[in-house]
Parts: structure tokens; C-alpha cells; sequence
């Protein structure tokens, strides 16, 4: 029997088209003052509402919310004055892991202690661009700015009676569905990854600050001096420091006229430092300077740092030191053989370990997103201890692993017997004038060294001015010379990734390329991480340059950055103009 026609179910697809958004913070709710009260030898931490008692021994003092809401960690100074700890927060529908961030409390009045909270923000935000294709069918395409998800996907929009489904051809199993509202003019679309749908409004023109570099879109670039601020930095115009603007403003531009739904550079930030002074801060996609920035594996360049600066304060650690006894506490191993008992802090930090461990192949034991998933072993550093070897460790050619650069990390906590947080916040992050920045903990409670941080570009920037000064930062020596030199020196290679690539040696944990510019060559030192988190060292031009991006998983997009972006447009703002 035909159906009559009023009855029929209508397919008015076309009346989505358009630019739609959906900007959520969902947590974590637990933040602001934390007070932290003494009456007698009863002791109460109190914060956004929720009251927990305080556990307090010798000089340490620690706390856990119910339910698993947040805890702390910290200890006292040496007059009671203050206490200096990490606020960690759970791990929620946004992060997998739990994050460590650093707090400072001060004393009030007797036996009271206040400070403030501020963990890493659980934002999630997606922007779907629904247009007609040529075939006349109606398409999306996503951009989610935080994690990429659902990145380099095409779906086709269908909408019946006010259902809607967003089918990907190539992956038929990848279907989204959701409402319509048309009274309300509202979408809602189900994500099963995050359980729970979100609700998207429409916009009528382009004042979309997360989809696009910058609004309102078209207005010309204008170069600004950086503004000083109590960070360590000293500011300077490009001018001032040798550098010509145009090619710099020329790279501008390259990023505020790309295309939102095929972009080469989806670059959140970008910054410059040269003859110790940040000349260039420029913020894109709705990010801003004080919003801390996932450094991916950019971070893993701080485990040997912090093994530098271990080696430096007089800890029994350095690039010579057998691995194996350090962690002698995880007998007996699994997987023994003698080659183990040749592996040395060296060979981890140039990832030369001979482990079964290859983050580019999905079968190996040791790759990372293997270790962190599996639970039968929540404690990496034994997991990593482990592994079967299948080589001798040393020689020249380096396997990524992140689980070698993380045991670096296991190998100074060990050294030093220090909580790595404290650590780092102690000997790295206040040295180096930090502001507030958030560590990725492993199930244990440590910090995973394999990468991870959120940490704010200006301070990001100053990891490298750090080894470009010789390991001083304003005056104050935070490693000694001689480890930054071994460092940046040449430990072993990569296989190139790409064609244009080149020679691809690597130090303790810096990835070190030789940049063609000008008609000569120069070499460079990086830490880098998936997405596009680079911080450039370029000695000869006495230069340091930033990148944070969003094209996580698009290793062809993000990895140009340094070997096309930079030889294209930073190194000749500083030659004279008949290099260039």
C-alpha cells in the first residue's frame, strides 16, 4: 500500500546547513579555596563545599575527598608558614588519567592555611560545518580543537522527522546520530565515547573563535611587542632582537587564511625568543596564554632534564648508571637475560633501550598505548622492567618507545627518592618562573614522564631558551652545562619519517634536524610531540621557536612545522637580506 505523501517521512537535510557548535567546560567542579584548619590534633581540609580530614606527619600533610573527588599532597616549610603541594584531580569522561597541580597555601592565622585550587580544565568543544557536496548529498566535517577527534572524516547528513544520523562511507561502523529541534532551531548529537550527547547551536556569521584563527575573520595582521609579565621573560619587538617582521608576518597570515576544513596549519600558538628576549606571542583558535597547552611527547624532553638536574644536586645518577639495580624493589624480573644488566640511563634517554618496544607498531609489547590500556599491570615502571629484550641495548639506531623516556623518569624518583611532582616543581617548574601547569599521573599515583604535561607556551618556550642559555635561566643555573651539551650532542638516529626530513639524530630526549635556509644549513635541537608541540633551539641564530597545534594524529600536517615552516619563514627574518 503507498503511503499518502503528507505522511511520508520528510528529509529536510538541508535546513542544517551551516556552521554549529557545541563549547562545554563539565568539570572538574572541585576548585577554588582550599583551607586546611588545625584545631588540636583534629585537622580539616575544606574545599568548594566538601570537608575531609587532614592526615598530617612530620612535615607531610595529605588528604582524600570522598568518592574519590580530588585528594592532595603536599608538606610544610621549614617555618609552618606555607605549604606547597599538588591538588590532583580524578580522572573524568574528558582525561583518562588523573593530573597533578601544583598549590601553595599560606598560613592565616594560627593553625590555618589557605590557597587556591585551579585544576586542568575538562573542556571539550566541537564544531560541525554541514554543507552541500557536489553529488547534492549533505556533508560534515568536525573539528574538535582539544583532541582532534573525528578528525579527517566526511559524514552524510540524513535528517527524517527530526532524527538525524551522520554516516562516514569508509568506516560504516563511525555513525553519529541524534535531534532536531526545528522550532528551537537546536541539534543534539550522541558521542559513545564520551556517553552522553551535546547540544549544538547554530551560528550566522563567522564569529566562531574555536573553528576559526581569529574573529572577525579578515581583518590584517598587526604585529604587537609581547607584553611583560611576571613570568621571567623579557619582552622585546622583532626589531629590537635582528629580525625582519615581513617573513614573520608572512607566516601569520599562512595561518589566518587557511582553510577550516583542510588545514595545513591548525597552529593554537606560536611564539619566539631570540637573544634571550620573547619577541613573538601569537595566539590562535580561541587559546590564549594562559591556557596551559597539551605538550604530547614534547614533554618527554623534561624526564631527561629533570635526570640532568638529579645528576647535578649530587643524586647517583648519570648517563653511565646500570638501570636495573636502581629498581631493585621490583624482583625478580620477568623476561631475564643478561642484556638487561647492560642497560644504563643512556641508553633509555636515546631510546636505544633493545626493548620489545616500538610505539609505531600496535603488536609490540612495549608500545604505548598497549601498556596504558592493559590492567594487569598498573605499574608502568615494572611493566616497562619487564619486557622482553630484542636486542642488546646501545648502537645507533633509536626505536620511539615511550616507555623508555617514562623509566627515566622511574630512574630519578629512584635516584633521589623524591616524588616527582615535588620534584619538578621544586627544581624545575619555580626555577624556570612557571605558572600553573598540571602533570599526568600513572595508576601508582606517579608522574608518567612518556608525555602528557599541559604546561602554558611561555613556559613551554622557556624549556629551550633553558638549553640555548646552557642550562641557566636569568641567572640561576637549573642544570649544569656540561649535561645540556651531552644533551644536544648526537646519541643516535631515527629512520626518517618523510622525504624532506633528512638526517634525524637524537640527544637525551631532543630530536635534532638540519635545516636548509638561505643556502646553508642549520641544525636544530626539538622537543616534539603528536599534534604539532615544538620547541626549536637553533643555536647559530641564537633563537628559540614554539608551536602548539591541534592536528593530533596527522603526522604529514604537524611535522612540516619545524622542517618547511621554519626554514621558510623564521630563519630568514634573521639573515641579512642577501642570504635570505
Amino acid at each position: 500500500m503507498t503511503q499518502p505523501e503528507d505522511q511520508k517521512p520528510r528529509s529536510t537535510a538541508p535546513s542544517l546547513i551551516g556552521l554549529w557548535s557545541s563549547e562545554q567546560v563539565t568539570g572538574p567542579n572541585v576548585r577554588g579555596e582550599l583551607t586546611i584548619e588545625a584545631r588540636g590534633s583534629i585537622w580539616h581540609a575544606k574545599i568548594a563545599g566538601l570537608e575531609a580530614p587532614v592526615q598530617h606527619k612530620n612535615n607531610a600533610i595529605t588528604f582524600v575527598l570522598l568518592k574519590a573527588k580530588g585528594e592532595f599532597r603536599g608538606h610544610f616549610s621549614a617555618d609552618a608558614k606555607s605549604i606547597t603541594g599538588d591538588w590532583i584531580q580524578p580522572t573524568s569522561d574528558v582525561y583518562n588519567n588523573r593530573y597533578a597541580t601544583p598549590v601553595q597555601l599560606s598560613k592565616k592565622t594560627e593553625g590555618l592555611w589557605t590557597g587556591n585550587v585551579t585544576p586542568l580544565q575538562e573542556k571539550l568543544s566541537f564544531y560541525f560545518a554541514i554543507q552541500p557536496a557536489k553529488d547534492g548529498s549533505i556533508t560534515a566535517t568536525v573539528r574538535n580543537p582539544e583532541f582532534n577527534y573525528l578528525a579527517r572524516r566526511v559524514y552524510r547528513v540524513e535528517l527524517k522527522n527530526g532524527q538525524v544520523s551522520f554516516s562516514n562511507s569508509k568506516d560504516p561502523a563511525n555513525l553519529l546520530q541524534g535531534n532536531y529541534d526545528e522550532k528551537t532551531d537546536r541539534l543534539s548529537i550522541f558521542f559513545a565515547d564520551f556517553s552522553r550527547s551535546f547540544e549544538f547551536v547554530r551560528h550566522e556569521n563567522d564569529d566562531v573563535a574555536g573553528y576559526f584563527p581569529r574573529v572577525p575573520r579578515g581583518a590584517a595582521f598587526a604585529y604587537r611587542k609581547p607584553a611583560a609579565e611576571n613570568d621571567g621573560w623579557s619582552t622585546a619587538s622583532l626589531t629590537d632582537v635582528g629580525l625582519n617582521p615581513t617573513p614573520i608576518s608572512a607566516l601569520i597570515e599562512k595561518i589566518l587564511s587557511a582553510d577550516p576544513l583542510n588545514n595545513p596549519v591548525n597552529i593554537h600558538s606560536l611564539l619566539i625568543a631570540r637573544h634571550g628576549k620573547l619577541v613573538l606571542e601569537e595566539y590562535f583558535y580561541g587559546f590564549n596564554g594562559e591556557r596551559a597547552h597539551d605538550m604530547r611527547s614534547a614533554a618527554k624532553t623534561l624526564a631527561p632534564v629533570l635526570a640532568g638536574i638529579a645528576h647535578h644536586r649530587g643524586a647517583k645518577l648519570g648517563p653511565e648508571t646500570r638501570i636495573y639495580p636502581l629498581f631493585a624493589e621490583y624482583k625478580p624480573f620477568a623476561n631475564w637475560s643478561e642484556r638487561k644488566s647492560k642497560l644504563t640511563l643512556e641508553h633509555l634517554m636515546t631510546m636505544t633501550s633493545g626493548y620489545a618496544c616500538d610505539d609505531n607498531d600496535d603488536s609490540s609489547p612495549g608500545e604505548e598505548n598497549h601498556m596504558q590500556q592493559q590492567t594487569k599491570q598498573p605499574d608502568w615502571y615494572k611493566y616497562t622492567l619487564d619486557l622482553p629484550m630484542m636486542s642488546d641495548p646501545g648502537g645507533e639506531h633509536a626505536i620511539y618507545c615511550s616507555a623508555d623516556i617514562n623509566l627515566v623518569g622511574g630512574s630519578v624518583r629512584n635516584a633521589t627518592q623524591a616524588w616527582l611532582p615535588e620534584f619538578f616543581d621544586e627544581y624545575l617548574a619555580r626555577p624556570l618562573q612557571f605558572h600553573t601547569y598540571h602533570l599526568n599521573l600513572m595508576p601508582t599515583g606517579e608522574a608518567y614522564m612518556g608525555g602528557g604535561a599541559y604546561v602554558r607556551p611561555r613556559d613551554e618556550l622557556k624549556l629551550g631558551q633553558l638549553y640555548l642559555s646552557g642550562g641557566v635561566w636569568n641567572g640561576h643555573r637549573v642544570v649544569s652545562k656540561e649535561w645540556v651539551e651531552q644533551s644536544i650532542a648526537n646519541h643516535s638516529s631515527f629512520t626518517p619519517a618523510m622525504e624532506i626530513e633528512g638526517e634525524h639524530e637524537y640527544g637525551y630526549g631532543w630530536h635534532i634536524h638540519y635545516l636548509k635556509s638561505g643556502g646553508k644549513v642549520y641544525r636544530d635541537c626539538a622537543a616534539g610531540g603528536n599534534g604539532g608541540q615544538v620547541v626549536i633551539v637553533i643555536p647559530e641564530l641564537d633563537m628559540v621557536v614554539g608551536f602548539n597545534g591541534g592536528s593530533y594524529g596527522e603526522f604529514p600536517k604537524w611535522y612540516r612545522w619545524e622542517l618547511e615552516l621554519v626554514p621558510q619563514y623564521v630563519i630568514p627574518a634573521a639573515l641579512p637580506e642577501a642570504e635570505r
